[in-house]
């Protein structure tokens, strides 16, 4: 099973998270794709993500996130000793959400959500100082990433597979180029090399 978590202001209709649903679909493996709407509040949607893990897969889950999903993703694969793929994560997300406190909106829908202020210690509490197994990890970061600096991943996940994909954006427009290499990491014992593109 995979679980893929979005990330901030995100939902399941995400690009990427389409792009990795019509893969698997193609692939005739769509239900093995656990992609949840996270709520604003990150105990909430880490303890969302830790019921989804042990309701479908807690002996055989990878997973995949997203900006803020990778943040959470890196929590998750250390305290469940998982595989996780991080595609342009937050590493110190901290920082970059202090300033979205209040009321907003998510980017698939009108519907507004709070972002509030007891949500940064929340963040705190699932912040991973330092990875302990590098070899969990597969590293997706874009020299390009408007969001979030390329340097702060890669530096966090030394030791770990790394793809840095020189200029490109923080939604990584081209991951249809790289979604194979995603799914082969999370599922190694499926062929995804025939899977089109």
């Amino acid at each position: 099973m995979i679980l893929y978590l979005h990330g901030f202001r995100s939902s399941p209709r995400s690009f990427k998270a389409r792009v990795m649903q019509e893969r698997m679909t193609a692939a005739g493996r769509a239900g093995d794709l656990i992609c949840p709407q996270l709520p604003a509040s990150p105990k909430a949607a880490m303890e969302l993500a830790l019921l989804l893990a042990e309701r479908h897969a807690p002996h055989n889950l990878a997973i995949v996130g997203s900006s803020l999903g990778g943040f959470y993703a890196t929590w998750l694969a250390e305290r469940l000793d998982v595989p996780a793929v991080l595609l342009n994560p937050s590493v110190d997300p901290l920082k970059n959400l202090e300033h979205h406190v209040g009321v907003t909106t998510s980017w698939h829908s009108d519907e507004p959500f709070e972002f509030k202020r007891e949500y940064i210690d929340e963040l705190a509490a699932l912040k991973v100082a330092r990875i302990t197994r590098p070899e969990r990890y597969f590293l997706i970061a874009a020299t390009g990433d408007e969001v979030l600096d390329y340097r702060d991943m890669v530096s966090h996940y030394q030791g770990a597979r790394q793809h840095v994909i020189q200029g490109s954006d923080h939604a990584i427009s081209e991951f249809p180029q790289y979604v194979n290499e995603v799914l082969a990491f999370c599922q190694p014992d499926v062929d995804w090399s025939g899977a089109p593109r």
